[in-house]
């Protein structure tokens, strides 16, 4: 036993219409594999292209070692200059990756070669697309993002294995409290029942993103990807259209971002266990309580 994973859909093309009814309003995932190829970037945007363009500019990386309770969560790991790092994840399996890049900044010529899919959905953050990269065997932690957007997510250059869970499992998934990401003590591809009972069951989704494939990320899915290969992936946010899901945006950032950052810095491995323990207990009960229904 263990998760209860299914496919994701795989459309090539989708018209507005048929995206807003089974999978925007629906909030339900979807891979579109014909999204970007009208877009420069599926032909350009390979590693020498992107060493080129960036080159030398330090950049921070992160591996899949545990989070410090001594330090504020997203606390790179190490430091190297780009086109170095691009060369690594190339040549050999590493767990370094980049998170949250805003290349952009860098270099706003890439921005003519993407093309935000606005036929498809409104509300765009148009300053804020960023982008990822991974060395095969690097892992990006279970969690969901906190500003609750809807994401484009596309993948460049390799192969990328994808797990996605409705938010209504968080309690099952031993969600961290003040936090919107899980206990990191249990690998997400094959989980220790035994250890953490309440993931039996759990039913999620799994797909296997190649070369150009885009993948439509509801608004509070939680995510947990794994690199195949060194390669890399641009994520397009949009906001959800309801008041209420803004308002819990701002809450997620002010309170649970804020509140955690405060209590990890002033309790430090105190606080960490405390709220181990508490995600624990709650997935147990959830697990009692048959919960969700």
């Amino acid at each position: 036993m263990g998760f209860k994973l299914s496919g994701v859909d795989t459309v090539e093309n989708i018209s507005a219409a048929d995206f807003k009814k089974n999978y925007l309003d629906a909030r339900r995932p979807l891979v579109i594999k014909g999204l970007t190829k009208s877009w420069p970037a599926r032909e350009k945007w390979t590693a020498e292209y992107m060493k080129e363009i960036v080159g030398d500019k330090s950049v921070p990386l992160y591996d899949n070692s545990k989070a410090d309770p001594a330090k504020p969560i997203n606390t790179s790991a190490a430091v190297m200059p780009f086109n170095e790092y691009i060369d690594l994840i190339k040549s050999q399996p590493t767990e370094l990756r980049i998170f949250f890049f805003n290349i952009f900044k860098h270099a706003p010529q890439l921005l003519d070669d993407i093309v935000l899919p606005k036929e498809l959905m409104g509300g765009f953050i148009e300053s804020m697309p960023a982008m990822f990269f991974g060395g095969s065997n690097s892992v990006t932690f279970l969690h969901y993002d906190i500003d609750l957007p809807h994401i484009f997510h596309t993948h460049f250059g390799g192969r990328k294995h994808v797990i996605l869970f409705e938010n209504k499992w968080k309690e099952r998934l031993y969600c961290l409290p003040n936090a919107t990401y899980a206990l990191e003590d249990y690998d997400v591809a094959d989980p220790d029942i035994s250890k953490f009972p309440a993931l039996d069951g759990v039913e999620g989704q799994e797909v296997f993103l190649e070369h150009g494939d885009t993948l439509f990320m509801p608004t509070g899915y939680w995510h947990w990807m794994k690199y195949l290969d060194g390669s890399f992936s641009l994520s397009l946010r949009a906001w959800d259209a309801s008041l209420s899901r803004k308002a819990a945006s701002v809450y997620n950032l002010a309170v649970k971002g804020g509140l955690d950052s405060v209590l990890k810095m002033a309790f430090k491995e105190k606080y960490a266990k405390y709220r181990e323990g508490v995600a624990i207990k709650r997935a147990e009960k959830a697990l009692a309580d048959g919960l969700p229904l």
